[in-house]
């Protein structure tokens, strides 16, 4: 997790063409408090729009979804040789494969609601944790603006976000771990019900019990 690598790299090559010019320091740190608050306001706006693209576009399916095991097992060079075609839900709930519409009767056209509601709300879970990640970075930084150069030359900036972001972050992630057990179970449903969905079914226990370990994992390396 570079999150703050990202925001922080650029700030840091647009120093020193700031001290080239030499203006006093009230105005480096009016200047660098500007440009923080313009880059929430952009990054608010794109989580914004993410956000409207899920609740309102179809959501895209296919053999891969909502994996997190990153091994590459037997099953996964199976399931990467089958070429499943791509598929949606809509949010009407219909089944798209491979652009053309399933038939459906009502009961499996609300499962298919269902699972589509689950799947958005962990992605919109996934967007809030984004953007309160980028928040901490910009936040810390606007407030330390002084001490940017010289916390640059050790990393030190860098450090205090990963573990600020790791200590709001990693409960926020090990919760959709939770919900992962649900889903699969929707999944499952959906499959016994519509065979059209089956290649789409793809979370398995796995998945489920590696899911807080992998998590755990990743943050562990900040």
């Amino acid at each position: 997790m570079k999150i703050a690598s990202t925001i922080i790299l650029p700030l840091l090559l647009a120093l020193p063409l700031a001290a080239q010019a030499t203006p006093p320091a009230t105005d480096i740190g009016k200047e660098i408090s500007q440009e923080m608050a313009e880059a929430r306001v952009e990054m608010r706006a794109e989580m914004a729009k993410a956000r409207e693209e899920l609740r309102t576009g179809n959501l895209e399916l296919d053999d891969d979804s909502l994996r997190f095991s990153g091994k590459d097992d037997k099953r996964d060079k199976h399931r990467r040789s089958e070429a499943v075609p791509p598929a949606e839900i809509t949010p009407q709930g219909d089944l798209l494969v491979d652009g053309k519409a399933v038939e459906v009767d009502a009961r499996q056209r609300e499962l298919l609601l269902a699972y589509r509601e689950q799947v958005i709300a962990i992605a919109l879970s996934g967007i809030d944790i984004g953007e309160r990640s980028a928040e901490v970075a910009l936040d810390m930084m606007d407030r330390s603006w002084v001490g940017l150069v010289f916390s640059a030359l050790t990393g030190g900036l860098e450090r205090r976000v990963e573990r600020i972001v790791k200590q709001q972050v990693q409960p926020a992630v090990l919760a959709i771990c939770a919900r992962l057990p649900e889903v699969m179970v929707a999944q499952q449903r959906l499959a016994s019900t519509l065979p059209a969905f089956q290649p789409y079914a793809n979370l398995e226990q796995a998945d489920v019990d590696n899911c807080e370990r992998d998590v755990r994992g990743e943050f562990a390396s900040l």
